[in-house]
């Protein structure tokens, strides 16, 4: 896709709201739906520490869904009869600095996550929106009107009201502050990586970004999971191998997302996971959501569709 460039010329400040203009009139609902489904199928990933239990560690398990991801990746390629140098990017550097983004932004909130309540961390990462939305006006001068801050507004409502409702904040120990002062530039670190896939979904085409994110992944997380392997039966790796299609599914269905829509419309759908995740909860531990929960999803829904609509006004 044709990107036109800046007076300063750089390749990286591109005008995106120009591609915006020129997408259809319902662009925005399709991002939605995009980024929804692979939000919920990314709940699912995040759910399979706990299905894990203390059978592998984290890094183990998300080693061996990109070890998963990357053999789906190389079936699609040899189906489709694309060699490899087909799928080698232009700006191999971009898409190495979105992993490294990604891997320690996610890393700084699974050691927050550790070092204090899990519902506070939680809390703390959903700043990622709150600094993507801006990141989307500055670097790349994507527009932002009334219909999109209060669609933004309603959807950080509605998952302040979840987290909240699970008791987030609401007991407070000095321990806790260093977590927390780590878990907040996680949650920058990951809005610079929604900030780059932006990026990169508007210039690649989604196999190229898949390939380029799961090569990068593994060697980020070679050294973390062979640190903290757990010695497991074959058979009891296969489940988190599998993982890897679905998280390349849900990989494909967030980069489609992003090149539809600013960061204004598909960064709030990052909130849809706090949803999910309660549905989760309730259909496989038995975990039923508080009044709070469930009024907050409401709100969540809300300005989702306030985001949907927002294109309307253009």
């Amino acid at each position: 896709m044709a990107c036109r460039r800046t007076r300063a010329g750089s390749p990286y400040r591109t005008d995106l709201r120009s591609i915006a203009l020129r997408l259809p009139i319902r662009s925005n609902t399709k991002a939605i739906l995009w980024v929804l489904t692979g939000t919920a199928l990314f709940s699912i990933l995040f759910a399979s520490g706990k299905f894990a239990g203390e059978s592998a560690s984290v890094f183990q398990v998300m080693f061996l869904r990109y070890v998963g991801g990357f053999a789906a990746l190389a079936v699609v390629a040899g189906l489709q009869r694309k060699g490899w140098a087909s799928l080698r990017s232009r700006q191999p550097l971009l898409h190495g600095i979105r992993a490294l983004f990604g891997v320690s932004g996610g890393l700084s909130i699974v050691y927050a996550s550790a070092a204090m309540p899990i519902i506070d961390a939680t809390a703390i990462g959903l700043l990622y929106v709150v600094f993507v939305v801006p990141l989307g006006v500055v670097v790349l001068r994507e527009a932002v009107n009334a219909h999109h801050l209060w669609g933004i507004l309603l959807s950080s409502l509605g998952a302040a009201t979840v987290v909240a409702s699970r008791g987030a904040f609401q007991a407070f120990d000095t321990a806790y502050l260093w977590p927390a002062l780590v878990a907040v530039p996680g949650a920058l670190l990951l809005a610079f990586e929604g900030l780059m896939i932006r990026m990169l979904a508007v210039r690649e085409d989604p196999l190229v970004v898949l390939v380029h994110v799961n090569v990068f992944g593994l060697f980020l997380l070679l050294l973390p999971a062979w640190w903290t392997w757990q010695p497991t039966a074959a058979l009891s790796l296969a489940p988190f191998l599998l993982l890897g299609p679905l998280v390349v599914t849900a990989q494909y269905c967030i980069v489609r997302g992003y090149a539809l829509a600013p960061l204004a419309v598909v960064g709030p759908v990052d909130y849809a996971w706090l949803v999910f995740a309660a549905l989760i909860g309730l259909a496989f531990f038995g975990e039923m959501p508080t009044a709070g929960v469930v009024v907050g999803s409401l709100v969540i829904a809300a300005g989702g569709a306030a985001l949907a609509k927002a294109d309307e006004h253009r």
